[in-house]
Parts: structure tokens; C-alpha cells; sequence
């Protein structure tokens, strides 16, 4: 299966129910009165995390979620039925943005943890609800209110204990097919991993803990440069790392320099990430030449390594096994010990009083002078739903609307904007006309 981290879908939640118009009609029963009920609340949206899943794949071709609407409502005061909830299933480390505003809605990390993302409409009243002593047979009912829509960006961060970072062909790959029973892709060449590959590492001792191989970083990597900058984004997640560096020098590259620059990617995409525990490990010390570069590179780690201590250094040969169960049973230790990823997030200050001041109130919306169509075009997100949950089939409910749209100051507005009496306005995205009394 392709491994997918990021996807963009579109949500919608359900309408709620129209309430209706309706009066009681016993034989016995005098002045019955408004007897319509209000309609059922729509469906929401909601992502629950299934941890059986591992990619985003899912969404890949299904970018469009809907749930149903509620139910109208009936004679006798009786409420529509209100829709069934629709849940859609997310791996565990999915975060989710509003596409649009760029905001954050949550993070989703633990079995089960649901997140309702779009909320459904609430059912519009029934006429039982607007009478009055000046009123007692009103002929007013409201629709449903609209369910919120979201074009939402999922974005998956991979839940490791461990990560493995280090220059493509460090020997990452080879590393996780060793110590787990992962089967990454291991050959002779760059960037053989095209996507994160997850293994269980267990000990003798019962100790286990999951283990990523992140694809290879290289210069640049987060500035977008190389598949390294899709997958940095992995390593917040994971709570210990082991970078890994090559020592054999076969590919003419100074071990040192190639440790630095690894360095310099991970602190300018995240500096938090070089506060977590981290192994230096050399590999591939098989090699001829590894030891002499291995004791080079010693000395200079240890007289430069721009952490705030100097991290411990555990060679190994993966294809001998030399010194990989002794960096498991570090790893194993350090884990033990090591903070979760949410402590290195930016402490928030503290509110200790929130001072309520009075605002007037506010109403956005937009009046312009639509020259094609010779009419004046009324926009702005509360306008259109109250047209939503206007029941245009009946006077009353009209007469209503235009009291609403007098009460938010439409009239004044129009009026500001030079609308004369007799011009005709139309709401944003429907059909509907009216036409301006001054």
C-alpha cells in the first residue's frame, strides 16, 4: 500500500429539519392553537481514530464526506428524527487544519479519540413555538439551519518511539530490518526509502518500542529540497533519536560534515527536535577504513557537537551485528527516561483574569450594485443563513425575514449605498428578489 501523510477533503454536515405549520383540530378541544413541531438536528461530522490504520490512503480518491439531514417535523408537536452522526476512521498522529483559515482543530493521538469536525444543523421550530398573546395562530415556521462546511487538510505525523534520521544510504533501512521484522528496501543506490517504514524493536528483557526509518534527509531538506522535507515533519513525534552516519567514506563524503549538516536541518526546521535524547550512531564499521574515520570523527563531535551536551556514540555493523544490541538495549534505557514529544511544544502563559467588555453588536455583511443585472446584491454569511431558514411558502414567515434584515440594518445600508425606492435586490447565491421600499 502507498504511504500517504497528507490529503485535503471537503465536509459537510447535515441540514437540520424544517419545522412545520400545523393547529389541532380536535372535535372537543376550542381554540386548538399552533400544534407543528420542530424538525431533527442534521448529522455531524466526526473522525475517530482507528489504529489499525497507517496511511491516509483513504482519502486519497474520497475527498467528499456528507452526512444526512434531520427529519421534518409533524403534527401534534412531534420533532422530526434527528440524523445519525457519520464517523470516518483516521490513523492515529493526524492533525487537522481548516484548509481556509489555516487553523488547527485538533490532534488526534490515542485509539478512540474522536473529533466532531463539521456540526450539523440544529431543527428549524415549529409554529408551536411563535405564538403570542398578540399572536395565537401564527402561521410562522423556520428551516433547518445549514450544516457547516469545511474543506479541511489532514496531515499525518507518524507515532514512533524511535527515529532514525541520517544521509540517504546511512544505513537506516538496514538497521530496522535487523533489529524488527519491518522489510524496508535496502540496495546500493539513494533514496531506496520513499516513505516511512515502521518496525516493533523487541528485547530479551520484554522491553519493546516502535522503531521509524525516515527517508534519507539531505542539504537543503527544509527548504523543500529532496523527499527529506515531506518527512521532517515525522521526527516531532518520535521521543528518542539515533543518527545514524556513514564511516566507510565509499560515498567521498567527510563523516563530520555530513553529521553537521544533518544537524543544521533539524534545528532550522524545528530547534526543539535537538533537545531530545539522541545516539550518534557510525555504521556500516565493517568497512576498512571505518575505524580510522571513527576516531577523527570522535575527536570533533566531542570538541563541537552544538548540542547542549555531547551525545553518546555507539558504532555498529549492521550486516555483522556488531554493537546493535547494546544501542537497542541504550535506546530501550533512554526511552525509559524520556520525555513524551507534547514537552517540547512552546509553553502557553497562563491567564490568571479575562476582563468582558460591551461590544456592540456586529453585523458583516455586503450591499453592491450588480450592473449586469440591474440589481442590488445582498452577501454576508448570517444574511444567507437566515434566507436558509426561511420558509418562503408562507407570507408570515417573509414578512419575518424582512424584519430580521431590517433589525441588522440592511435597510439602512441599501439606503447608504443609493438604492431607491422600487429597486430590486437579490440574496447572494439564490434566486430570491425583493424589491427596496424606502
Amino acid at each position: 500500500m502507498a504511504f500517504v501523510d497528507q490529503a485535503q477533503i471537503e465536509v459537510k454536515a447535515g441540514k437540520g429539519g424544517d419545522g412545520i405549520v400545523s393547529f389541532r383540530h380536535e372535535k372537543f378541544v376550542a381554540m386548538g392553537g399552533p400544534f407543528g413541531g420542530d424538525g431533527g438536528h442534521g448529522g455531524s461530522i466526526i473522525f475517530r481514530v482507528d489504529e489499525g490504520l497507517r496511511t491516509l490512503m483513504d482519502f486519497r480518491y474520497n475527498r467528499h464526506f456528507k452526512a444526512q439531514p434531520g427529519g421534518n417535523g409533524g403534527t401534534k408537536g412531534m420533532t422530526g428524527a434527528s440524523a445519525q452522526d457519520r464517523y470516518i476512521k483516521v490513523p492515529q498522529g493526524t492533525t487537522v487544519t481548516d484548509a481556509d483559515t489555516g487553523k488547527v482543530l485538533g490532534d488526534l493521538l490515542e485509539n478512540g479519540q474522536e473529533l466532531v469536525v463539521a456540526k450539523g444543523g440544529r431543527g428549524g421550530r415549529g409554529n408551536i413555538h411563535f405564538a403570542t398573546p398578540a399572536n395565537p395562530a401564527p402561521e410562522l415556521s423556520e428551516n433547518g439551519e445549514p450544516g457547516q462546511v469545511f474543506n479541511l487538510k489532514l496531515e499525518l505525523k507518524v507515532l514512533a518511539d524511535v527515529g532514525l534520521v541520517g544521509f540517504p544510504s546511512a544505513g537506516k533501512s538496514t538497521l530496522l530490518s535487523v533489529v524488527s521484522n519491518a522489510k524496508p528496501k535496502v540496495a546500493a543506490y539513494h533514496f531506496t526509502t520513499l516513505s516511512p517504514n515502521i518496525g516493533m524493536v523487541r528485547l530479551d528483557d520484554h522491553n519493546d518500542f516502535v522503531m521509524a526509518d525516515l527517508p534519507g534527509l539531505i542539504e537543503g531538506a527544509s527548504q523543500g529540497i529532496g523527499l527529506g522535507f515531506q518527512f521532517l515533519r515525522h521526527v516531532e513525534r518520535t521521543r528518542v533519536i539515533l543518527h545514524l552516519v556513514d564511516m566507510s567514506g565509499i560515498e567521498g563524503e567527510d563523516p563530520y560534515q555530513q553529521y553537521r549538516r544533518i544537524l543544521s536541518e533539524l534545528e532550522q526546521y524545528d530547534r526543539t527536535i535537538l533537545d531530545r535524547p539522541q545516539i550518534v550512531v557510525p555504521t556500516k564499521m565493517d568497512m576498512p577504513d571505518s575505524e580510522e574515520n571513527l576516531k577523527t570523527f570522535t575527536e570533533q563531535v566531542t570538541a563541537e557537537s552544538g548540542l547542549s551536551t555531547v551525545p553518546k556514540i555507539m558504532p555498529i555493523s549492521a550486516m555483522t551485528r556488531t554493537g546493535v544490541d547494546s544501542l537497542m538495549r541504550e535506546t530501550a534505557n533512554l526511552l525509559a527516561t524520556a520525555p513524551s514529544p507534547e514537552v517540547y511544544q512552546p509553553e502557553v502563559a497562563p491567564v490568571d483574569e479575562k476582563v468582558y467588555k460591551f461590544e456592540p453588536e456586529q453585523h458583516d455583511f455586503k450591499v453592491e450594485w450588480v450592473e449586469e443585472e440591474e440589481k442590488w446584491l445582498l452577501s454576508g454569511d448570517e444574511i444567507e443563513k437566515l434566507f436558509k431558514m426561511t420558509n418562503l411558502q408562507r407570507e408570515a414567515t417573509i414578512m419575518r425575514f424582512a424584519r430580521q434584515l431590517r433589525h441588522i440594518g440592511v435597510d439602512d445600508a441599501l439606503r447608504e449605498a443609493g438604492a431607491k425606492d422600487g429597486d430590486n435586490v437579490r440574496i447572494n447565491n439564490s434566486d430570491f428578489v425583493f424589491e427596496f421600499s424606502d
